[in-house]
């Protein structure tokens, strides 16, 4: 590697020359977030030495003389590859490679009798510490405790309706509103037998395990996809009759001369005969006066509500206004609801669609191979 003079009393001083590609290079490993604190040292050694001397270079970085000469001379000796650890340096294995692979290996395979590994039980099973366990667990990203539910559709007609749906998403049509569309049903009533602690700096909210169960409500809820708002409906019970008042009540509260695209799921009672008879009605008086139809249902592959975004609207209920609290009767449960949706309508929030449906049906059909490779 070639030098330069810096002129100057006394003894000349050596500086690093450095060509661009290596300057360019020795900045990335400083400033690269995931660059150990090791590497980024020497890079700066480098750095510091094609423009100060030995002993300001380590001055200015905080470290000794020798360790930026060493650093310097593997430079000067090899260039970038000079700042990488000689192979063979540093702390050799001392665990058995045969016990590693028995961790690692039988992680999926847990003793009969159990439905996983602990790492104390994989300890005894394999020889080594549970702190060993923990480590290569760790270390080839494996977490037997945790566990995701899924549930792949096996509807024939799935990509159909899946881009049906999606579609309606990504591009709504004209003169007409697209509402998501689905019940709630078992909103518990539910009284705790003691008041519960408040929440206070260091302490968490507590209520008591037990409860007095007053009654259920089922919430039917209407998500316009444009705006955000939620057409609601409280009944006690979610049959036919039920879901058809509130049809009812979609079709008086939306504009009058727009096609209403319903995105609903395939429980029975959407596809009643009383329920679709009344929809062929509906629609041919509408059509008669307005020239369009009046409802028109999209329904989701089965197994599929997470097409639904109305589902995201009762999971934000259900965490902001029901989980974990107490209700003295089913009316007060209803009228929370009611609250809560009234003071979502005044500043609605919309639940925009942004995955890749491609993207979507890949990992499905990935979920299946997988699974027919296993069976």
């Amino acid at each position: 590697m070639k030098t330069k003079q810096k002129p100057g009393p006394g003894r000349p001083i050596s500086l690093l020359s450095l060509t661009d590609e290596d300057r360019a290079e020795l900045e990335r490993r400083i400033k690269a977030p995931t660059a150990s604190k090791r590497d980024s040292l020497r890079a700066s050694i480098v750095l510091k030495r094609a423009a100060l001397g030995q002993a300001e270079a380590a001055e200015s970085l905080g470290c000794s003389e020798a360790c930026v000469s060493r650093w310097t001379a593997r430079f000067r000796r090899k260039g970038l590859a000079g700042l990488k650890d000689a192979p063979g340096r540093g702390r050799k294995p001392y665990l058995d490679p045969s016990r590693v692979e028995t961790v690692i290996t039988r992680v999926n395979r847990p003793p009969k009798g159990h439905a996983r590994w602990s790492v104390r039980t994989m300890a005894r099973e394999s020889g080594v510490s549970r702190s060993s366990v923990s480590r290569i667990w760790r270390a080839n990203d494996l977490k037997p405790h945790l566990k995701k539910g899924f549930k792949l559709s096996n509807d024939p007609d799935f990509e159909r309706k899946f881009w049906d749906v999606v579609g309606l998403y990504l591009d709504p049509p004209e003169r007409a509103l697209v509402l998501c569309c689905d019940e709630k049903s078992q909103c518990q009533a539910l009284e705790r037998t003691q008041r519960a602690l408040p929440l206070v700096s260091g302490h968490a909210k507590t209520f008591t395990h037990d409860y007095i169960r007053h009654g259920t409500l089922t919430l039917f809820a209407a998500l316009n996809y444009l705006d955000g708002k939620v057409v609601r409906r409280l009944e006690e019970n979610h049959t036919r009759k039920e879901w058809l008042l509130f049809l009812k009540q979609i079709d008086r509260e939306c504009p009058v001369g727009v096609t209403l695209h319903l995105i609903l799921d395939n429980y029975a009672t959407h596809k009643k005969e009383e329920v679709t008879s009344w929809m062929e009605r509906r629609n041919a008086a509408h059509e008669k006066r307005h020239g369009v139809k009046r409802i028109v249902p999209h329904f989701t592959p089965t197994s599929s509500s997470w097409l639904n975004l109305v589902e995201r609207f009762f999971g934000d209920i259900t965490q902001q206004a029901l989980l974990n609290d107490s209700f003295g009767s089913v009316r007060e449960l209803a009228q929370r609801i009611l609250d809560y949706i009234a003071a979502h309508n005044l500043e609605p929030k919309r639940y925009v669609w942004r995955a890749d449906g491609m993207a979507i049906l890949e990992k499905i059909r990935r979920a299946r191979q997988k699974l027919a490779e296993a069976q």
